[in-house]
This record gives structure tokens, sequence and C-alpha cells, in this order.
């Protein structure tokens, strides 16, 4: 199984950006963790990471007949793009976005996802957890 984790803008300043919200976490850090829990359930990941929403398009698109699965935290592009919500949907594959933080508990903006109707499940709120519950939910869903 190949799973796409791509993560939207801002991540890559995990460990210095509001540490309070986000934790102290890098996203390389975290991408290790991730890749050792995957390694144990045998699956393959891809790591993205962009500050561009077209370059997220073009990433998701490129997950066509490529991947089984994409985890996506789309960052604040998670409240207002339906460039990648498209995307998303245009693809057809298993999609789960996550969040480190509990969206539905911060501001008022960022309460709305409009990636959530076209995703299998939206998991926030966990931290790396949130990650961790995304890759344990696709491996379940397309070994079964």
């Amino acid at each position: 199984m190949k799973i796409m984790i791509i993560n939207g803008p801002n991540l890559n300043m995990l460990g210095i950006r509001e540490p309070e919200i986000y934790g102290k976490m890098t996203l390389e850090e975290m991408n290790g963790i991730i890749s050792k829990e995957a390694e144990l359930l045998g699956i393959n990941l891809e790591f993205f990471q962009s500050n561009h929403e077209g370059d997220l398009i073009d990433t998701i698109q490129g997950c066509y007949r490529t991947m089984d699965g994409i985890i996506i935290n789309p960052g604040a592009y998670s409240h207002y793009s339906y460039a990648i919500r498209d995307a998303i949907s245009s693809v057809s594959i298993p999609t789960i976005e996550v969040h480190l933080s509990d969206i539905s508990n911060r501001e008022y903006f960022r309460r709305t996802s409009v990636i959530e109707d076209v995703a299998e499940k939206q998991i926030s709120g966990k931290g790396i957890e949130s990650y961790i519950e995304a890759l344990h939910y696709l491996n379940d869903k397309v070994k079964k």
C-alpha cells in the first residue's frame, strides 16, 4: 500500500510557529515518527509539503492511479480552498483530512472546512496522533 502525506502552508514552521498550539516537534521529526509507524504496518509513504496551493493540487492529482490513499493537512487552505477540495474530489482516492489542533475550538474562521465533505474522515486535535490514526484508518480500509 502507498500513501501520500501532504502538508500545506506553514507546516514547515512546526516547532517554531505557536508551539503552545502546534507543539515543539518539527515537521521532519513528525515525518520520522509517522514513517516508523507506517513501516510497522507495511505501508510505503511519500511526504510532500508546500506553501503554494497549485503545488498541493498538482501533488493531489499526481496521486491518481499511483497512491492508495492520501492524508492531507491543508493548513489554512482547509477553510477556503475549493480548488484543493475539487482536486481531492476528482482523484477518487480515499483521503483523510488531519489537523494537529482542534479546529472546531479555534478562531471562528478556522471552524469550517471546505475539505471535510470530500474527505472520508476528518481527524483533528490529536497532534501527531491525528496522522497515526489516519494511517491506521487507511490501512484497515484498503486491506478489507
